[in-house]
């Protein structure tokens, strides 16, 4: 094999990774090929199925059970499907179970053929290459705004994005009352949402903003000094039974005698209560969680006959059915970050507590605490690569495939039929078969040379399904970021309509589990350059001060330098070496493998490195 010599000044301080990785890696954990059949991740294929099945007959008294998959092997080579036409694929089978009152019948059911990815990360349908192309797309998780009001009044909002589901709007108005809007329908105060998720009472809302406290009194004159608090409790009339006080009024001279009359001898405050929330609690009309749901029901669903059993089963399906609202792990992870909560990343439904902290950091940016987000921050936008895209696919085509199975199960005897008889693999496979025909993703692979098929397989689109389109992009999601910076090249883009919308991955980037982009740097000890890479997220990059490769250091690892020029938080700043986190491994991390080749490429002006790096 022959020896690599390189005459570069700065040596390497990482060799260069698996350029195809993205890919494989991907459609890997989508398969889960290697893992034994009753070990496989809730993730990729699995997750899928685990979503979709079981499936229950109308009458509850069968179920239709997902045993496990299993692909077999290919019928044809790379070469002999390249040659003739033909699709590189496995076929996939899937064991069901049909369980009834007196016993389970289990069948092996052929599911369709499901398009293998070759070596070098490439499919191979009806006889062309194809890529599958990653897609840039805006995170789930919590994203916080603001806005101007002609008055000049900052408004801040907050946005709940699910990975599937219904989006929630929360904002403050001029008048300091919160707002939700559900699925960007119409608007309803913020609290009766909160009811709907559990805080049913005035008191329980109070609770999760304010401290309660006690006091005793036994004689009217004792409740003078209350006057100015506010209850932490509504106030009954003692004979009709009616709520005479709501919990959050302010008390005042002429409630004094009305709580006297009640008969209480205890009183409950409620201190550091948010005045927002006192306000938001006043406009709220709904005094309990079955009247906040029928509120919910009448503005999401005007015309329909409104009743509890359908309001209930309205939030059910908003909010808290797997099937239809899930956050995803990256959407959990994104959330407990920012809110700084600690719930585990498989609580993926939106819990009331959720939303209380929420709009507790909303509060908390009214009162100057906090940031607001930058959408165009690789911190807010994750990586979709081929895996996840086709994991979309597949769940879709089950989702039509449960259906036909329900109406199959109402129609036949289901003590005569197998599962084979209940299924009808066309619905999957050929949802599959034309997301990898026709998506805008799923594209002919560039061949003229191997560079070109290098870079078209670590390209980054944020076109195409759930993404942007080239007419409403405007000038800043095109714009380069800082946080780009070694995830993203700044120069590699096409001309034209997509300039900015379509990128490539820098020659160290990787894609974590989370589907955020990583750029590896050494690790700096008291000034110590050390060996130890690792791999950082633009977020997580913010917290350090990152040195520049090119500094001179002594044999130890030292920089010579007594003040050194960094990156830290996206602007420039001069620190001391001892202040350095991290430093860049290489000159060639800033760009891509393509960009990487010219030569002298940081002499050339910005717009000719652009052309040059496409051709």
């Amino acid at each position: 094999m022959s020896k690599v010599v390189s005459f570069a000044k700065l040596t390497e301080g990482l060799t260069p990774p698996d350029l195809v990785e993205v890919q494989k890696r991907s459609y890997w954990d989508f398969l889960q090929l290697e893992a034994p059949k009753h070990k496989r991740q809730n993730a990729g294929l699995q997750a899928a199925f685990l979503e979709t099945f079981p499936i229950e007959s109308p009458d509850k008294t069968y179920r239709l059970d997902y045993v496990h998959y299993s692909l077999g092997k290919p019928k044809y080579t790379v070469g002999e499907c390249l040659r003739n036409g033909l699709s590189y694929a496995a076929p996939l089978k899937v064991k069901l179970r049909l369980a009834g009152p007196k016993d389970a019948k289990e069948q092996e059911v052929y599911f369709g053929e499901i398009p293998l990815m070759t070596e070098t990360g490439t499919f191979v349908i009806n006889g062309d290459e194809r890529v599958v192309v990653s897609q840039l797309h805006r995170s789930p998780g919590v994203t916080f705004e603001v806005t101007v009001h002609p008055t000049g009044k900052r408004l801040f909002s907050a946005r709940i994005i699910p990975y599937r589901g219904a989006w929630v709007e929360l904002d403050f108005d001029t008048a300091d009352v919160l707002h939700v809007s559900i699925d960007r329908r119409r608007k309803i105060v913020g609290t009766i949402l909160l009811r709907a998720l559990g805080y049913s009472t005035d008191e329980d809302i109070l609770n999760a903003f304010g401290k309660t406290e006690t006091v005793s009194f036994s004689q009217p004159e004792d409740l003078k000094p209350l006057i100015g608090s506010f209850l932490g409790e509504r106030i009954m009339d003692s004979t009709t039974g009616r709520i005479v006080l709501r919990a959050g009024t302010k008390i005042s001279e002429e409630w004094l005698d009305t709580i006297w009359q009640s008969g209480k001898r205890e009183l409950k405050l409620v201190s550091d209560a948010p005045a927002e929330i006192l306000k938001t609690l006043e406009k709220d009309h709904t005094t309990s969680r079955q009247e906040a749901l029928l509120d919910i029901f009448r503005r999401l669903r005007p015309g329909d006959l409104v009743n509890l059993p359908s309001a209930e089963t309205l939030i059910q399906r908003l909010f808290l059915d797997p099937r239809r609202y899930d956050l995803g792990s990256v959407g959990r992870y994104v959330l407990n970050r920012k809110l700084s909560m600690s719930e585990g990343l498989t609580a993926r439904l939106l819990s009331g507590q959720t939303v209380v902290q929420v709009i507790k950091y909303l509060l908390g940016l009214r009162r100057g605490e906090g940031e607001i987000d930058d959408i165009d921050h690789l911190g807010n936008r994750r990586v979709r690569s081929v895996g996840e895209l086709v994991y979309h696919q597949f769940r879709l085509g089950l989702e039509r495939l449960e259906r036909t199975i329900r109406e199959r199960m109402a129609v036949y005897d289901l003590e005569k039929v197998m599962p084979h008889t209940l299924v009808n693999f066309k619905l999957v496979a050929s949802v599959v078969r034309d997301f990898f025909a026709r998506s805008q993703l799923s594209q002919f692979m560039d061949q003229t040379n191997p560079l070109a098929e290098l870079t078209h397989k670590r390209r980054l689109s944020a076109l195409g399904p759930g993404g942007l389109s080239r007419e409403r992009a405007g000038f800043e999601v095109r714009d380069v970021h800082p946080s780009h910076y070694g995830r993203i090249c700044p120069i590699e883009t096409p001309e034209g309509p997509n300039i900015g919308l379509i990128a490539s991955l820098s020659t160290y980037a990787r894609v974590n589990e989370f589907g955020f982009i990583e750029t590896p740097y050494r690790r700096v000890v008291n000034g110590h350059v050390t060996d130890q890479v690792d791999y950082l997220s633009a977020l997580e990059e913010e917290k350090y001060a990152i040195a520049p490769c090119h500094l001179k250091l002594d044999k130890k690892g030292r920089f010579l330098e007594e003040l050194i020029t960094c990156r830290k938080a996206g602007e420039f700043t001069i620190v001391n070496p001892g202040d350095i986190g991290y430093m860049d491994v290489s000159p060639n991390q800033l760009v891509s493998a393509a960009a990487s080749l010219v030569p002298f490429l940081e002499h050339d002006d910005a717009n000719r490195a652009l052309m040059g790096s496409n051709m």
